[in-house]
């Protein structure tokens, strides 16, 4: 199932959001204007990580300063361990396809 986000003007680079698609908490960021989608809840205490700071690659959770790699969902700094699940993401016509 493919589902538009948003656009690509929408979305610029540096920009991250975050969605709910199908009962998942998904963040959408830009990162030099490559689309990448991973968890939304921090995978320590839950925290909207669309509410922390987005930094190249990495976002920071705004609750305990937890570090996660975009592109990957990779723990970088803790105190979180468990990583957050990357999904599937094209570019189709300037629409940002979230693929589920």
């Amino acid at each position: 199932m493919e589902v538009k986000i948003t656009t690509i003007e929408e979305l610029q680079p540096g920009e991250m959001i975050g969605i709910t698609q199908q009962g998942k908490n998904i963040l959408i960021s830009n990162v030099n204007g490559e689309y990448f989608a991973i968890g939304n809840n921090c995978t320590h205490l839950g925290c909207l990580l669309s509410n922390g700071i987005l930094d190249g690659d990495r976002v920071e959770c705004p609750c305990k300063g937890s570090v996660f790699d975009v592109k990957t969902g990779a723990v970088l700094t803790g105190p979180a361990e468990a990583p957050e699940p990357a999904y599937e993401l094209k570019i189709k016509e300037g629409q940002v396809i979230l693929v589920m």
